[in-house]
């Protein structure tokens, strides 16, 4: 075997744990490494860097860049001029994405565990400790989400009938639709994930 296949299996666990922990900083604690994110959930690519080796999680700009390239979920994206990076959404602090309503398919999807169905069937979609509701746009992707916890339940969104009784709707930069809330009598499940 190579030295580079060698390592490969080593290459992506580093970059799934520089994702993670990217996502912490960028996402639910930048203090973490002393940052401050702007209104909108921006930071200086260099602040980041400077700040993530000052904690022991050195990073180059080429490591940085294929953290975000490689993300599957496309969690992370850069500015226009590439100087500056934020988590596309699922953000506990307070910023303002800038996000604009967005017209949704007529479909949504949501992927959660089956052991909170109950109070969603009761309570419907509520953001927890997000600034928004998280639905994918097909049942793949719902499947994906909903398995990080087991077996997953899809649940399908009305997103038709919800838009046309004055829910927003705003979609991310990397494709998740966002909400305040998804009431219950929008909620329908998929044939076989109940």
């Amino acid at each position: 075997m190579s030295e580079t296949h060698t390592h490969e299996p080593d290459r992506g666990k580093r970059s799934v744990k520089r994702s993670k922990f990217l996502s912490l900083i960028l996402r639910h604690n930048p203090g973490a490494v002393g940052i401050t994110l702007d209104a909108a959930g921006w930071v200086d690519v260099p602040v980041l860097l400077d700040a993530l080796a000052a904690h022991g999680r050195p990073m180059s700009r080429a490591e940085l860049d294929q953290v975000v390239a490689e993300n599957d979920k496309k969690r992370f994206a850069f500015d226009g001029s590439g100087s500056r990076i934020r988590a596309s959404q699922g953000h506990s602090v307070p910023v303002e994405l800038g996000y604009t309503d967005a017209e949704p398919p007529a479909l949504l999807f949501h992927g959660t565990h089956p052991s909170v169905l109950d109070t969603i069937r009761r309570e419907g979609l509520r953001p927890m400790q997000r600034h928004d509701v998280h639905l994918s746009p097909d049942a793949g992707t719902a499947v994906r989400v909903g398995a990080r916890r087991g077996r997953p339940v899809v649940l399908t969104v009305d997103a038709a009938r919800m838009a046309a009784d004055g829910h927003r709707f705003r979609v991310s930069a990397n494709g998740v639709w966002l909400t305040d809330t998804v009431p219950p009598e929008y909620l329908g499940s998929l044939p076989d994930s109940t």
